[in-house]
């Protein structure tokens, strides 16, 4: 089932993607996909946790030798998971609704530019590969997904934007 695109709100300052997504697991084995490095690297190889906590950081590997480190803002165990990105920050949200996991993920986004859909396009396969993951499914083509989703976030964004993309 292709799962809808994130909900984007204005802010008083900047921008809010929120993707909603429903799992079969247990929230727990959601966190693990999100804080254990060796389920993390399933789904986004670039990312390693170093410190879970709050004040602690997550790399970004830039994938040239060198690392970006991400501040983790906000961090309850096996519920909430917040980092910087950028100048910008990702927050995960995990709650048990009906015997299914629900995740929110929220971009706060201080300003849209030509590379939102793309990092909208990332988040939005990102999600649907954890999905196939704990079903113990393939997920098709990340990229031919991704250039579809891609192209829908450029559309949905561009009420947003002052001038085409």
């Amino acid at each position: 089932m292709e799962q809808p695109l994130a909900k984007i709100t204005a802010l008083p300052q900047g921008f809010q993607a929120r993707f909603e997504r429903y799992y079969n697991q247990q929230p727990a084995e959601l966190w693990d996909m999100l804080t254990n490095n060796e389920k993390l690297s399933l789904w986004f190889n670039e990312l390693s946790v170093q410190e879970l906590k709050i004040g602690g950081s997550i790399f970004f590997n830039m994938q040239d030798g060198t690392h970006e480190k991400m501040e983790i803002l906000d961090c309850i165990p096996g519920q909430v998971l917040e980092y910087a990105w950028g100048s910008d920050s990702v927050r995960f949200e995990l709650a048990e609704v009906a015997g299914r996991s629900k995740l929110v993920l929220v971009e706060k986004l201080n300003e849209l530019t030509a590379h939102t859909p793309k990092d909208l396009a990332g988040w939005h396969v990102c999600l649907d590969a954890i999905k196939c993951i704990l079903d113990h499914r393939q997920l098709e083509s990340r990229m031919g997904i991704w250039k579809v989703k891609y192209e829908q976030y450029v559309q949905l964004l561009e009420p947003y934007l002052p001038e085409p993309m």
